[in-house]
């Protein structure tokens, strides 16, 4: 094992729904759920979000409250970092 990685999670979804804003989601989750390397991008029925943290399903557990949520990709980067499937 190398370097620790602070956030281990890289936390990818598509959120689906009405009214979203991408700016309200994104505030949510930088004051709510620790971690980096933040996104929210997207309009008022469709919102990718990226998000690098130790509590994914938090971000998972915010985001359905918002509206369907798919495209779910959580990867463990401090098994990629260590040569191993993440």
């Amino acid at each position: 094992m190398d370097e620790m990685i602070e956030y281990k999670y890289d936390t990818q979804l598509l959120i689906e729904g009405k009214g979203l804003n991408e700016d309200a989601i994104f505030k949510y989750i930088e004051e709510n759920i620790v971690g980096d390397s933040l996104l929210a991008v997207g309009d008022d029925e469709l919102v990718k979000v990226h998000y690098h943290t130790n509590e994914p399903w938090q971000v998972l557990e915010y985001c359905a409250s918002l509206g369907d949520i798919y495209d779910v990709v959580i990867e463990n980067m401090q098994r990629q970092a260590d040569g191993l499937d993440g």
